[in-house]
C-alpha cells in the first residue's frame, strides 16, 4: 500500500504541485500587503481623504462596497503581472539551454 502510495506521488508530482500552491499562497498574501500597506496609503491617500475612508475596502455608495472589489482588481493585476514576470524569465532561460 505504501509503495503505491510513494508511486502516486511520483507520478504525479504531488509534492511539486504542493510546493507551487505554497508559494503561490504567500506571493498572494505578499501582494495583498503590498496593495494595502504600501500602494493605497501612497498613490491612493489623495483619494481616500476626499472620500473620507481609511482603506479602500470602506469605499461604498448606497451600501455597495465597490472599493473591495476594486482592491481585489488591484491585487489580481499586480499578481497577474509577477506571474507574467516569472513565466516570461522561465521561458527566457528555458530557450536559452
Amino acid at each position: 500500500m505504501f509503495k503505491a502510495f510513494a508511486q502516486f506521488l511520483g507520478q504525479y508530482n504531488v509534492v511539486w504541485i504542493a510546493v507551487g500552491l505554497l508559494i503561490a499562497t504567500k506571493v498572494g498574501e505578499l501582494v495583498k500587503g503590498l496593495i494595502d500597506d504600501v500602494v493605497t496609503p501612497m498613490i491612493l491617500r489623495p483619494i481616500l481623504a476626499k472620500l473620507r475612508v481609511k482603506n479602500i475596502e470602506e469605499i461604498s455608495y448606497r451600501g455597495v462596497f465597490y472599493g473591495k472589489f476594486l482592491s481585489t482588481c488591484i491585487d489580481f493585476l499586480i499578481t497577474a503581472f509577477l506571474v507574467f514576470i516569472v513565466v516570461h524569465y522561465v521561458g527566457v532561460t528555458m530557450q536559452a539551454k
